[in-house]
């Protein structure tokens, strides 16, 4: 008996009533996700910086000027530089730049083409051609193109006063104000190369292959985008790992020696259950070093010029002179992890800290257990499978 799967409904398989719906809504934007401080940050910013630049500029204009001493679009140009700091469209090139190249070529179009219909239309469009290639596209820029053109005024004389005047004084509030709040402007366009890119994670050259294919204006810098492109990652890594403990997957009942053990009894210990490295602990079982099989292999003297099983032997049997317990070659300190905390902590100490073994403790600081770096893999692999938690695993030779 075979079945079949029906398809999912497509836009043009539902009805016209529901398409337009579904459409509409399209017009109904998301919330900007931002909480009630950030949104305060936000208000007083353009307050202050709109305030600030229309008090001086009245000023600077005198009180008989005639002509226009504030432009309109300053307001949006307060928007981005307040609201959106990180925004590619609010950096301070972008705001100075876009502004006053827009004010020139409106005054340049609105002296060669008598019609203003076609002479705003012409300096909105070439405002913007030459803005991209210059790296200064700011939305007001357009306005300010626009501006020109129907207040039929000097262009030169336009963008240098108000224009030029009124973008400088709302940049330099701009820079104090979002420092003193806690936003970095101007902000950070591009990402220092990662050099630590492990195998399965993208680089840089996979997020600038995906913004070629996306080839749209992006209203976030390319090094915010890869930085929020780690973070989801990372999370959704931790969220594939789930809950997993250090409990869930240390070897139990954990081999260990105490400090005064002799060296033959731990390496005999170790070659009989195939393990390579043993906790050591006091009396109460706590754990006050580690013993591995590099610490016999550090010790042996390989400037003579026998064998490795002959050297090992000579350690282990004892010579005058030579360590005779365990306590006189361990590691201490040693790094220990919490029965409790969460497999994903132990990452970096085996990534990065060069730990091969991690005694695990309980809340009074005993021994409890054993991870190995295989049993950190043996999870990390099952957890991106999708089966269900690891088992705990015997302490073997890994």
């Amino acid at each position: 008996m075979s079945f079949s799967v029906p398809p999912s409904p497509s836009s043009s398989s539902l009805p016209a009533r529901k398409r337009m719906a579904r459409w509409l809504r399209h017009f109904w934007p998301a919330p900007l996700g931002i909480d009630g401080r950030e949104r305060v940050r936000f208000i007083a910013g353009a307050v202050v910086g709109v305030l600030l630049t229309a008090w001086l500029s009245r000023w600077w204009a005198g009180g008989g000027s005639a002509g226009p001493w504030m432009v309109a679009s300053l307001g949006a140009s307060a928007v981005l530089v307040f609201g959106m700091p990180s925004s590619p469209l609010a950096q301070p090139w972008p705001v100075l730049g876009g502004s006053t190249l827009s004010a020139l070529v409106g005054g340049l179009c609105a002296a060669l083409i008598p019609d203003p219909v076609w002479a705003g239309a012409v300096a909105v469009g070439l405002a913007i051609a030459l803005m991209v290639p210059l790296r200064c596209l700011h939305p007001p820029g357009g306005a300010m193109a626009l501006y020109v053109v129907l207040t039929a005024g000097d262009g030169w004389h336009l963008a240098a006063f108000p224009i030029l005047f009124n973008v400088v004084v709302l940049l330099v509030t701009a820079v104090v104000y979002n420092g003193l709040t806690g936003r970095r402007y101007p902000h950070p366009q591009r990402m220092v190369a990662r050099t630590d890119v492990v195998q399965g994670a993208f680089t840089a050259s996979d997020v600038d292959a995906a913004l070629a294919h996306y080839n749209q204006v992006l209203d976030v810098s390319r090094a915010d985008l890869e930085g929020l492109l780690h973070l989801a990652g990372r999370a959704a890594f931790q969220r594939t790992l789930g809950e997993v403990r250090c409990s869930d997957i240390m070897s139990r009942p954990p081999l260990a020696v105490e400090a005064g053990v002799s060296l033959k009894e731990a390496w005999a210990l170790m070659r009989t259950e195939q393990i390579k490295a043993l906790p050591v602990v006091d009396a109460q079982r706590m754990v006050v070093g580690i013993v591995t099989v590099a610490d016999f292999m550090r010790l042996a003297n390989l400037d003579v010029h026998e064998g490795l099983g002959q050297r090992l032997r000579t350690l282990v049997m004892g010579r005058s002179g030579q360590p005779q317990s365990v306590g006189e070659i361990m590691s201490h300190p040693v790094q220990v992890a919490r029965v409790e905390q969460h497999a994903m902590d132990l990452v970096p100490l085996f990534s990065q800290g060069g730990h091969h073994h991690i005694p695990i403790v309980d809340a009074d600081d005993r021994l409890v257990g054993v991870i190995t770096q295989t049993d950190l893999v043996r999870t990390l692999a099952l957890a991106v499978q999708g089966r269900d938690g690891p088992p705990a695993t015997a302490q073997t030779g890994r």
